[in-house]
């Protein structure tokens, strides 16, 4: 059996070149002790690693790749890094080693490449057989391996940026001058390519005005904000639908992968993620503008500068809250704290004093650690993903959703004081402490949560158990943790009731309506989604472009009516066969339409409804009639007419009507979209004859 090598036979032969590139002075020094460090290498038969197993499963490619003939960077990671490839010769491999899970299954992994625009190839290594062999001992781990499949270099955590590009340029010219490289050629395929379009890509949170009723939903995947009524009309769209980083008018703004929001009034807060910023959109002069970042990642865990001039790492969230002043407060997941970002003098808790617009550590020490403490400082986060203000007395904390450790925490706004809720284990080190279990304290069990929301009324906290695929409640006073909606399992459907719901990895949630209603970023679904927490019914909540609900033009050389896009039916949507009627050529068919609303609700007038008529494959049935019309009342039946020509093109064409329907709680409340699909089969007589044939098209949501 072959004898493979292992990172810990690697470590002592780099530590001696880290060393001397520590004190190296030049970049031509540096360059020229990695040379010599390479030649060193090659002289040696050994450090030779096992190639990938047969039988894993890869995305991105063709098919599996061999670790020879190339330069490699292998990263072993879990869900959330990507690399890019600037050379040929130079192939970057992502070899998922899930810690949770749910990050083995192949789904939750294709997700993960779409949501983090992962355009290099990723095998899955759900049993982490590779990370064994070599003994990785944490995520990220970079290895670099030379076209023997040989260990050549490794990095561990993050932050190594200029050492693997000097390292990566060095061995590209090396193996390039030797002839031991073959162009670049790897059969990428993305996986990406193969998807339909949809309104939201990974939405990540949501969050409510609670005076204007507007919400504010990152739609990550599309690298934008939109800003949208309760009612779900589209009002603004910020940035998209490509990446990138640029302040000023909102049609000119740009973002990258934005995950969290916070609005209050004509302000909307933004967690700008992958820029490494927190933005600031101001609706009502149609500017966006940046507080604090500089654009790349920082690794400063104190803070102090001005924001613009504060670097800062990967910010996840954001939230609105008063601490010795008001404040924005920062989940802060690259460094695993809270930071605050201050929009007036003050103090913070256990702080010292600060000025307008400085950029500060909150709490955490920067360790990753599932640590409470009475002293901010000493207390250790691990990815804080989700934040909720309660302002109130008792309460007075924000509550953390603490990714890493599957705990909910809560950070004193009073004295800066970090507690434990529900979640996780005593062992502060032990961030593998995670399930699905309901209970009290440390024996309830999360996985992963990624948001919370706060509901004063009831004094309750919502969580996105996220890998969990649930929603959970928790009551801080009790510290009872237990599930409110979801089945526990990865899917999308919707009701009857709440347990019977289903999510995938929901992102983010706020409340609406007073406490009646829970928002939810059901973001692998790519779509937000409404518990009605009165009725405990879930339902999907419509986003309404209004130049797709006017979806029909007649051009200026045909008179049938050219369709434009049109909003897809859910697949929750009934689809009704009709028993066939027989016609004859010269009579025309008129279509009733008579749909029954569900009881308590009513049209809504801000997003309007409407029906489409076609006949795939036979639209000589359509010519010189409407193909969509606006639906407004439903007291009686609408009429819909097809005529048959004299000379048909087919003796059994189909006619489908599909309508979609936009209907709120007549209290007010939770809105909804319904759809259904009628197919009427015809069959077309070969005698001529005038008039009409009429059928009754019925469907009560």
């Amino acid at each position: 059996m072959a004898s493979y090598s292992k990172l810990s036979d690697l470590f002592p032969i780099q530590s001696q070149l880290d060393y001397a590139l520590e004190d190296a002075t030049t970049q031509e020094e540096k360059e020229n002790l990695v040379h010599q460090y390479l030649h060193k290498i090659d002289e040696r038969d050994d450090l030779i690693i096992p190639d990938f197993e047969e039988g894993l499963e890869w995305l991105n490619t063709d098919g599996p790749l061999l670790l020879r003939n190339e330069l490699f960077i292998c990263i072993f990671f879990f869900f959330c890094w990507k690399l890019y490839s600037k050379y040929n010769g130079l192939v970057v491999i992502g070899v998922h080693s899930a810690k949770f899970p749910n990050e083995k299954v192949l789904q939750n992994v294709r997700s993960a490449v779409l949501r983090y625009d992962i355009t290099h190839p990723v095998v899955n290594d759900s049993d982490a057989r590779l990370w064994q062999e070599l003994e990785v001992s944490c995520w990220p781990t970079l290895v670099v391996l030379g076209p023997r499949g040989n260990l050549l270099f490794s990095l561990v955590g993050e932050g190594h940026r200029e050492q693997l590009f000097l390292f990566t340029e060095a061995a590209h010219k090396h193996y390039r001058e030797q002839g031991l490289l073959k162009d670049h050629d790897v059969g990428i395929k993305l996986y990406r390519d193969s998807l339909p379009p949809s309104i939201l890509s990974f939405p990540g949170k949501i969050a409510m005005d609670p005076s204007s009723k507007q919400l504010a939903i990152a739609d990550t995947g599309h690298h934008r904000v939109l800003v949208v009524s309760h009612t779900g009309q589209l009002l603004h769209t910020v940035g998209g639908p490509s990446s990138g980083r640029r302040d000023g008018n909102l049609s000119e703004a740009q973002f990258s992968s934005p995950q969290g929001v916070f609005i209050k009034g004509d302000t909307v807060y933004v967690a700008d993620t992958e820029n490494h910023l927190v933005r600031k959109i101001n609706l009502s002069e149609g500017k966006v503008s940046t507080l604090a970042g500089i654009g790349v990642q920082g690794t400063d865990k104190e803070g102090g500068a001005p924001g613009p001039q504060q670097p800062i790492s990967s910010p996840w969230d954001v939230a609105l809250g008063n601490a010795g002043g008001d404040i924005v407060c920062i989940a802060m997941a690259g460094t695993h704290q809270i930071w605050a970002l201050f929009l007036e003098d003050g103090k913070l808790p256990k702080g010292s004093d600060s000025k307008k617009g400085t950029c500060v550590r909150f709490a955490g020490s920067g360790n990753e650690e599932n640590r409470n403490n009475v002293y901010p400082h000493k207390a250790g986060l691990a990815q804080p993903s989700g934040l909720a203000l309660a302002p109130t007395e008792p309460w007075e904390c924000l509550f953390i959703a603490d990714s890493e450790s599957s705990t909910i925490r809560s950070l004193s706004l009073k004295d800066g004081a970090v507690k434990h809720v529900v979640g996780g284990e005593r062992d502060p080190l032990n961030l593998f402490a995670f399930g699905d279990v309901d209970g009290k304290g440390i024996d309830a069990k999360l996985q992963h949560p990624l948001g919370v929301s706060w509901d004063e009324g009831s004094s309750l906290l919502y969580v996105a158990d996220s890998y969990n695929h649930k929603i959970k409640v928790v009551d801080p006073k009790t510290k009872q943790c237990r599930v409110c909606a979801g089945t526990g399992k990865a899917g999308n459907g919707l009701g009857p009731g709440f347990l019977e719901s289903s999510f995938n990895e929901p992102g983010g949630l706020c409340l609406g309506e007073g406490g009646k209603l829970l928002y939810v970023a059901d973001t692998n679904n790519h779509c937000i989604k409404v518990l009605d927490l009165q009725t405990k019914t879930v339902s999907l909540f419509p986003i309404v472009v209004q130049q797709e609900v006017d979806s029909v033009l007649t051009t200026a050389t045909s008179s049938t009516p050219a369709v434009r896009k049109l909003p897809k039916l859910p697949k929750s949507a009934p689809v009704l066969t009709m028993p066939s009627i027989t016609v004859s050529s010269g009579q025309s068919v008129t279509l009733f339409l008579k749909l029954a609303l569900p009881t308590g609700t009513k049209l809504t007038e801000e997003a309007p409804s409407f029906w489409s008529l076609s006949a795939e494959g036979n639209e000589w049935l359509l010519e010189g009639r409407a193909v969509t019309g606006s639906i407004s009342d439903l007291s009686e039946p609408i009429s819909i007419v097809s005529s048959i020509p004299a000379a048909p093109a087919s003796p059994d064409p189909t006619l489908t009507l599909d309508a979609w329907v936009y209907c709120c709680l007549c209290e007010g409340g939770a809105c909804m979209m319904k759809a259904v699909s009628f197919k009427q089969p015809l069959l077309i007589g070969s005698t001529s004859q005038e008039g009409s044939v009429a059928v009754m098209l019925e469907h009560a949501f």
